[in-house]
């Protein structure tokens, strides 16, 4: 279903037609205003005043259906399960080991792979072509059985890996790396590309090649904002683009203010330098990458295919002109302390992101951060009201820290003052429709609870295993005990979703499968999502055309599955440390840690059709090209470590298929991103070196 035709944007002219879709939904489209209530008779619906009144009219809310009451519960339960995951270091200190661990699964003698290659004649399923010579000798390896890192950049100086990279990437400067591996990442060495100032160009806001002049015939509806002017029809299209998008994948703005409010006083009085001016271009702004993200052209073509990357050029994203005169702005409002500067920073972070320019990114998201812990500190009763739930999201510089080892402002300790989300608040009649057919909210507070509970794994595992406590006692609780007590608690997250967000594990792209009756009156169904498949919403073909979901529902599901399963990865990760440096010492619980591992390294659904065709509404693009070269470097390795070759030929044929697509998948969203964005480039080059691979793959 055409998201255009799902809703109309509340605050538009005219009266309904006939076949208008909100007069066929019955009680959740009733919006005549308070006054014609009264009067029985036909509103138009008109905003902020109807054609019948005056005055400016009063709205009724839409009333919670039983959908919209369960999230409440919902919200009970993941709350239960975080306040668990932050005694679970304790926890696990406390668990008993009962009986011994088997002796190494593969025997005491064992070669080390470093001095002898595999025997294939004793693996009836493996081509011996694909088995190859080790690296020369390499380093001794820590003292810790298993090691922990978070960041990716730091698994490429595990003393294993480095003589691959060594010898199949000679210009990698790994010393370098280990030093600035950050800078390296957000593409900052010689880097001196930054968003063009000038206002030169046009506003590109329909299908490809389609735009809109910057000089719009004057008329009492068109606003004036430096050299750009925006019509009222321009304006309602780009804010609802940008509400039906990425608004519902980070809920930091309120529609019904937005619109009964904000777009009514630029009608009247113009753009100013105020806050809500900022905030309208930053909107207006993203409202335009939201439609060129889907409807703009690809900036290029492989084998066919069109990029994922669509809108604008290399130089000149779309957006740009609007968020430029959102960045004129920016300057007067820097030190309020409000909400709206807060998600002044948050917007101008995303859209630094839909453009591949990470380290602008890192510091407005750094900068919103610090304008919360201000807001926070000097008026904590702002966040008491529902316009709380719009700073929930807002502490992601503890991920980053956690990501990418880059420090933190001290927001994650006031984060039990802004709590989860539970949208108790008024909402308007669009984002309810949206809610009802993508169940943003759930999607939110889910996604608020997974990072959370991944923060408290990674200060549970970094305290054990991490590099910097090599020299520690070993801990009492055994690393396979630890890791499976936290897997535990991840599955027990997705276990406790709601079944319209719940999928079967070991199919990523499968669709939810409610089995629960979401609404009191059936029938107010939201629109039927289409399929790619009969069970499946995600798929490795990346040659058919690809489904548009409404309410960006792919990038919503692929978000919280991808989380998911990169959390998981980031859990058993350390035994694939424990495989290349001491596969001696390897047990049977240690192999089965490998295999969870290498299960959830398999079709991340961000790699897959349809979200990897819209990368620019994709967040942190930076962090999945990195974690992806991490999974194709990993899983090389199963094609060349012994230990690693059997575990994987172990693992069965449908591994086998899943690891090639996957190796397919994974490679093609560094490919087709390498031109915009630095750090896929830099991953191009050591993937290039690893597979083998020329530029036109």
């Amino acid at each position: 279903m055409n998201p255009e035709n799902a809703s109309n944007n509340s605050s538009s002219a005219g009266p309904a037609t006939p076949t208008n879709s909100r007069k066929e939904r019955g009680a959740i489209a009733a919006q005549a205003c308070e006054s014609c209530r009264q009067r029985k008779q036909r509103c138009s619906e008109e905003r902020p005043k109807c054609a019948t009144c005056q005055l400016e009219c009063k709205y009724r809310e839409p009333q919670p259906t039983k959908k919209d009451k369960t999230l409440v519960e919902i919200l009970e339960r993941l709350k239960s399960l975080e306040g668990g995951l932050r005694n679970l270091e304790g926890k696990v200190d406390n668990l008993n080991t009962r009986g011994s661990f088997p002796q190494s699964i593969y025997g005491p003698t064992l070669p080390n792979p470093s001095a002898t290659t595999l025997d294939t004649s004793r693996i009836s399923s493996w081509s011996p072509q694909n088995v190859h010579l080790p690296p020369p000798p390499i380093p001794p390896a820590s003292a810790r059985d298993v090691q922990y890192v978070s960041a990716t950049y730091k698994t490429l100086s595990w003393p294993y890996v480095q003589p691959i990279l060594e010898n199949k990437v000679p210009n990698l400067d790994l010393a370098c790396l280990e030093k600035d591996g950050v800078a390296v990442l957000l593409g900052l060495q010689g880097r001196t590309m930054s968003l063009p100032k000038s206002m030169h160009g046009s506003l590109h806001i329909g299908g490809e090649g389609s735009s809109l002049p910057m000089q719009v015939p004057h008329s009492s509806q068109v606003m004036q904002t430096g050299e750009l002017n925006l019509n009222w029809e321009t304006m309602q299209r780009l804010a609802k683009s940008y509400f039906d998008t990425f608004n519902l994948i980070h809920p930091i703005m309120d529609r019904q203010s937005f619109v009964s409010e904000v777009l009514p006083s630029i009608g009247n009085n113009g753009f100013d330098e105020s806050s809500s001016s900022t905030l309208a271009c930053l909107v207006f702004a993203l409202g335009e990458v939201a439609l060129n993200a889907t409807q703009g052209a690809p900036l290029g073509t492989h084998k066919g295919r069109p990029s994922g990357v669509r809108g604008g050029t290399l130089e000149r994203p779309p957006g740009l002109l609007l968020f430029n005169e959102a960045r004129k702005r920016m300057g007067f409002n820097l030190t309020e302390c409000s909400l709206e500067n807060v998600q002044m920073f948050a917007l101008a972070a995303i859209y630094y992101g839909t453009c591949c320019h990470h380290l602008e990114f890192w510091r407005m998201t750094i900068s919103a951060s610090l304008a919360c812990q201000a807001l926070l500190t000097s008026n904590p009763e702002e966040l008491t009201t529902h316009r709380g739930d719009l700073g929930s999201g807002l502490t992601l510089d503890r991920y980053l820290n956690m990501e990418l080892n880059l420090p933190q402002t001290g927001l994650d300790k006031l984060e039990a003052i802004v709590g989860l989300p539970d949208f108790s608040g008024p909402y308007s009649e669009d984002d309810y429709i949206g809610n009802q057919t993508s169940h943003f909210q759930e999607h939110f507070a889910s996604q608020i609870v997974l990072r959370r509970l991944s923060v408290e794994f990674h200060t549970t595992l970094t305290n054990a295993f991490g590099p910097t406590n090599l020299a520690a006692e070993t801990p009492a609780t055994p690393a396979t005990v630890m890791m499976k007590q936290m897997a535990a608690q991840l599955d027990q997250w997705r276990g406790l979703l709601p079944a319209y967000l719940r999928w079967e594990e070991e199919h990523p792209g499968a669709v939810p499968n409610p089995t629960e009756e979401l609404y009191d009156d059936q029938s107010m169904y939201p629109p039927p999502i289409p399929d790619l498949h009969a069970n499946f919403m995600f798929t490795a073909d990346l040659d058919s055309p690809p489904v548009s979901y409404p309410y960006a529902l792919d990038i919503q599901t692929a978000s919280l599955r991808t989380r998911y399963y990169y959390v998981k990865y980031l859990i058993y990760r350390p035994f694939i440390f424990k495989a290349l440096h001491r596969p001696e010492q390897m047990t049977r619980d240690d192999a089965d840690g490998v295999v969870e591992c290498l299960k959830a390294c398999l079709k991340w659904p961000i790699t897959m059709s349809p979200t990897c065709f819209h990368k620019r509404l994709v967040p942190c693009l930076f962090f999945w090209s990195q974690n992806l070269l991490g999974i194709l470097l990993i899983l090389h390795l199963t094609r060349q470590v012994p230990i690693l070759v059997r575990i994987r030929t172990m693992m069965g044929s449908k591994f086998e298929q899943d690891a090639n697509e996957t190796a397919i998948l994974y490679t093609d969203w560094i490919r087709d991103l390498k031109d915009a964005d630095p750090t896929a480039l830099w991953c191009w080059e050591i993937l290039k070196g690893i597979y083998s691979l020329g530029d036109d793959t």
